[in-house]
């Protein structure tokens, strides 16, 4: 009786003991894995807005507004665009 008091005391330390590792390694895994994954509301989340485009200098606005509008100037007298072509471009430019 002693042997078989012993085997079932041994077996039950083994099952108890594998028990807990068991628990221990699915606690962790599941905290690595909720630390990894987003919520379900964040999955399904718009991206936020893009933030609002700064207002460009004045100054340097109509110095680069003139160098094109000279581009396009010397593009129509070259022949590479027309007198309907230049007018659209310059009207987009200015914004007329």
């Amino acid at each position: 009786m002693p042997g078989l008091l012993r085997g079932v005391a041994r077996t039950a330390v083994v099952a108890g003991t594998a028990t807990a590792v068991s628990n221990r390694v699915s606690r962790r895994q599941a905290g690595r894995w909720a630390r990894q994954e987003p919520a379900p509301a964040e999955q399904y989340a718009p991206p936020p807005p893009p933030p609002p485009a700064a207002a460009p200098a004045p100054a340097d606005d109509m110095s680069s507004k003139i160098a094109q509008l000279k581009e396009l100037g010397e593009l129509k007298e070259q022949g590479v665009l027309t007198e309907a072509e230049f007018a659209a471009q310059k009207s987009k430019l200015l914004g007329s």
